[in-house]
């Protein structure tokens, strides 16, 4: 496994229309994006981000001496740069897309103005740090949308210090085009994908909000059964960058805005479909 190849064989015509892709997609999502994204945003996954990036924290090399900075790669409109200003981290923020830069400065101006935020509108392959200069570096919901995350997540751990951690999360899991082992399980993991969308239109429906559709084909290209999002090969960056241990756990995702009564099915028949990997340098 640490011979695999340390970059994804993508030609750069197709890598800078993956780039021109995302840019697209999230100019007009934007400002859409935290009620288009209830998977993201519903209380029961918030209430698990808090709780994993606390567990998170707890891993951080401690030092009393400073103030813990960290690094949120593909921040967005915030989601995980206000829970880390919360818990008291100077965030440097990296987004490709200046609609959810301006959307992240808006609405976090105190900190910016104090001088707790940094927000750099940028691809993350075209950014810099010093060595070693972040406690703990966070991507969610990213990698998929990377033309390389294995060589992000190589260039990211020169930019981690020792003791740091590197946290990602809502990744497709080693599952989730795989085939269940029984029938039944089948019929509950087709049921559950396909009611999951019709009840998020119906809270739209009732909202009275006309939501338009976006294209992700190509801006997601690592979340197609073509070409699923490789383990194996984040994996090797953490063997080959010589982390002090890394984990992947796999949860079930709660996808709408209120409980879907077949998500208890689900979760007992079928396996995870989505990952988080914690790798402490």
């Amino acid at each position: 496994m640490l011979g695999a190849s340390r970059y994804l064989s993508l030609d750069e015509d197709l890598r800078e229309r993956i780039r021109e892709a995302n840019v697209a997609v999230h100019r007009f999502e934007a400002k859409y994006y935290e009620l288009v994204h209830p998977e993201v945003y519903n209380r029961y996954e918030q209430k698990r981000i808090n709780s994993t990036l606390k567990m998170v924290d707890k891993l951080v090399a401690d030092n009393r001496e400073r103030s813990k900075k960290a690094l949120d790669v593909g921040a967005g409109t915030g989601n995980l740069t206000g829970k880390l200003l919360q818990m008291g981290y100077e965030v440097t923020a990296t987004d490709i897309s200046v609609e959810m830069c301006k959307i992240l400065e808006k609405k976090y101006k105190n900190y910016l103005e104090s001088k707790r935020l940094i927000v750099i509108n940028s691809p993350i392959e075209y950014v810099n740090f010093d060595k070693d200069e972040f406690d703990l570096i966070t991507c969610y919901s990213v990698l998929h949308h990377l033309p390389d995350y294995v060589d992000a997540l190589q260039r990211l751990s020169g930019f981690l210090k020792k003791g740091g951690v590197m946290y990602l999360d809502h990744e497709i899991s080693p599952f989730y085009w795989k085939n269940e082992s029984s029938n039944v399980a089948r019929l509950v993991k087709l049921i559950y994908f396909h009611s999951n969308p019709l009840l998020n239109t119906l809270c739209f429906m009732i909202m009275g909000v006309n939501v338009p559709s976006f294209d992700y084909s190509l801006s997601d290209y690592w979340h197609k059964k073509e070409h699923p999002l490789d383990h194996k090969k984040i994996r090797c960056v953490f063997e080959r960058e010589n982390y002090e241990f890394f984990e992947r756990v796999d949860y079930h995702l709660r996808g709408t805005w209120f409980l879907n009564p077949i998500f208890y099915l689900y979760t007992y028949f079928c396996r995870p479909e989505t990952s988080f990997w914690v790798a402490k340098k």
